[in-house]
């Protein structure tokens, strides 16, 4: 089941990840890099408000909401309180754009207004097809985002020129029109019926989660906004670039195992038990770090291949530095939220998840002060790792009083066995094919260490491959 839903949830993942890593090859290239650190500072200052003020709602919703038949009154109630606090994070948002930006205060307060509003809109909407398991119409409606949000900001570029501005309206015009469908689909297929919950458990989870985003502020991207503090915009498109490259491969694939994976976790929580769901963590923490340990490790022995393929010239040679310090933040990131974070929030006490938030963010923002001054990126880039780390070790302990999740460490050891092979064979690749082009070095390179990583897995894995193929061969018999 976590196998399917992640091969599910990975097509929607992966075509959004994919279109927010062309779109920044293609801005990096049509517009300078102040302009692309503004850009990326428009997305920082509205997931850093998004995440404190409207982001709970979908994880109230999944966990009171039901599965399958939602309510109508659930609906209601939940848009309701929407509204309110998008209107709320519309004033903190602007509050924190002068502060973010004040040379350009009204431009910048006008995109990351535009992004919570259509952000908030598409998310209920998607969160409502999850509950309603509609999968498929998920991954289709995304993949209409992801189309959407590549081709209006590069049109809106060649149309009214290359400010950030320019690029943020066009995304959020994307976001907006898949959300509208989204919703239109969704509140088609509710059910009648009264909400499932009041006010007062919506926010008696939901206040907390609050609380631990604006404890966690120095783990969500807080870097940059110490970066444009010390140095300026284009510092933060350096981090920016290296951040979403080294990123987004890794948070694919947990993002597309978790979408499929919270419902599922807290459906055998409460009908099986702590025991079952801590049974089914251990299969997702092992899935997880099989697939993501490999990804990280090609991604750092092919770095510098990937600038050189896809970033311009005057980001050579500074954002290859990043990709092993923001890979490591990546995955312990994951962790925390998505296996020993799920614990908690299956326990209905998401006070807990405060206390790593804030030790993690605490951990992030010291360290940035005392790193970003003198190593500007790369200190940057060290300080999320290092409050990342702090916060997953934290987050474990908690979860393990709760309930403790079994490690498969027979599988984190092979996985971390089939990434290093991984990693080497891709960069003795790469280094031996030193005269040729980096699309050359990195098509050859990355083939070669995927080729590793499939022998191996199969090796490993030998039973599961198996099963997996011989329901491939039935269904190609059956076409």
């Amino acid at each position: 089941m976590l196998l399917r839903s992640t091969l599910i949830y990975g097509a929607a993942t992966f075509f959004t990840r994919i279109s927010a890593l062309l779109l920044l090859v293609i801005a990096t290239h049509l517009v300078n890099q102040t302009e692309y650190g503004l850009l990326t500072l428009v997305v920082t200052v509205g997931e850093l408000t998004d995440s404190a003020v409207t982001n709970w709602l979908r994880i109230t919703l999944l966990r009171l909401g039901g599965i399958d038949q939602v309510s109508k009154g659930s609906v209601a109630l939940a848009a309701r309180v929407l509204v309110i606090t998008t209107l709320l994070s519309l004033v903190v948002s602007s509050a924190a754009s002068a502060l973010a930006v004040p040379e350009r205060w009204s431009d910048f307060a006008l995109a990351v207004g535009a992004y919570l509003v259509v952000g908030a809109i598409s998310r209920f909407a998607l969160t409502l097809l999850q509950m309603q398991r509609h999968n498929a119409a998920y991954s289709m409606l995304e993949l209409l985002r992801a189309v959407l949000q590549l081709v209006l900001p590069v049109a809106a570029i060649g149309i009214f020129g290359g400010s950030f501005l320019v690029m943020s309206l066009g995304s959020s015009l994307g976001v907006l029109i898949a959300g509208l469908l989204a919703l239109s689909f969704a509140l088609g297929r509710t059910v009648p019926g009264p909400a499932r919950f009041a006010h007062r458990e919506l926010f008696a989870l939901g206040v907390p989660l609050v609380a631990m985003a604006l404890f966690g502020f120095g783990l969500n991207n807080a870097e940059r906004i110490f970066l444009k503090m010390f140095y300026d915009a284009s510092a933060v498109a350096i981090f920016a670039a290296a951040y979403a490259l080294a990123r987004q491969p890794i948070d694919m694939i947990a993002n597309a195992i978790n979408m499929g994976a919270f419902p599922e976790l807290v459906d055998r929580f409460d009908k099986q038990g702590p025991s079952a769901a801590a049974d089914f963590l251990s299969s997702l923490l092992a899935l997880m770090l099989r697939l993501s340990l490999p990804a990280a490790a090609l991604l750092v022995a092919l770095n510098g291949d990937i600038v050189r393929l896809v970033l311009p010239a005057d980001y050579h040679g500074r954002v290859d530095q990043l990709f092993l310090f923001i890979a490591i933040g990546v995955i312990c990131a994951n962790l925390m939220a998505f296996v020993y974070g799920s614990v908690v929030l299956s326990h209905k006490r998401p006070w807990l998840l405060v206390v790593p938030n804030g030790i993690g963010s605490a951990s992030t923002i010291a360290l940035s002060f005392l790193l970003i001054p003198p190593l500007a990126e790369v200190g940057a880039a060290l300080a999320f790792a290092g409050g990342s780390a702090v916060g997953l070790a934290v987050s474990i302990l908690i979860a393990n009083r709760l309930t403790p999740v079994p490690v498969p460490w027979r599988d984190l050891a092979v996985s971390a066995a089939i990434a290093g092979s991984c990693g080497i064979v891709a960069a003795l690749t790469s280094n031996a094919l030193a005269d040729m082009s980096a699309l050359v070095r990195l098509a050859i390179g990355g083939g070669a260490g995927g080729l590793v990583f499939l022998a191996l897995n199969s090796a490993f894995h030998l039973k599961a491959t198996l099963a997996l193929a011989g329901r491939l061969g039935q269904r190609f018999k059956a076409v």
